[in-house]
């Protein structure tokens, strides 16, 4: 993890892009109708087959809510893609935090032990995009600060 030592470094935006790509990978189905559908088949059958259970069946709020979370995910990705920061790294963290608990607060209340899966990947970007902001992001704080003050014209003196 001593190559991760700030979030500034070479390899930490390598893990901020390479989290990008997972979720684009992931989640780009989940963003239409027709494609969630195949999706959740896909899901459902690899569930049973694994012995880990299906999913429930499809219904229209749950498209909805898919679809909306496929699309934020999606927006969310080609931004880290095409240009990480620092603190790209850092919303993305927390919200993997956010995403991991309540997965948690699923498979705690009985749904498909195939969110597992999904949920290793979240604890692990989420970790590795956090821990080096407690380690060594003094710098890029007084970066991201300095920055605010500049886009509203305050001085720091």
């Amino acid at each position: 993890m001593s190559r991760l030592r700030t979030p500034a470094s070479p390899a930490y935006l390598r893990v901020v892009r390479a989290s990008a790509w997972y979720d684009l990978a992931v989640t780009a189905g989940f963003a239409t109708p027709w494609t969630y559908a195949l999706v959740h088949d896909a899901l459902s059958s690899c569930g049973n087959a694994l012995g880990l259970g299906a999913l429930p069946e499809l219904d229209l709020w749950q498209i909805l809510f898919a679809n909306l979370m496929g699309s934020v995910v999606v927006v969310w990705a080609v931004l880290r893609i095409v240009g990480p920061l620092p603190e790209h790294g850092l919303f993305d963290g927390i919200a993997r935090a956010l995403f991991a608990t309540w997965q948690a607060y699923a498979l705690a209340h009985g749904v498909s032990q195939l969110l597992w899966l999904f949920f290793g990947v979240e604890v692990t970007f989420g970790v590795l995009q956090l821990v080096p902001w407690r380690r060594g992001g003094n710098a890029c704080r007084a970066r991201m600060r300095n920055a605010d003050h500049r886009s509203t014209g305050r001085s720091l003196t």
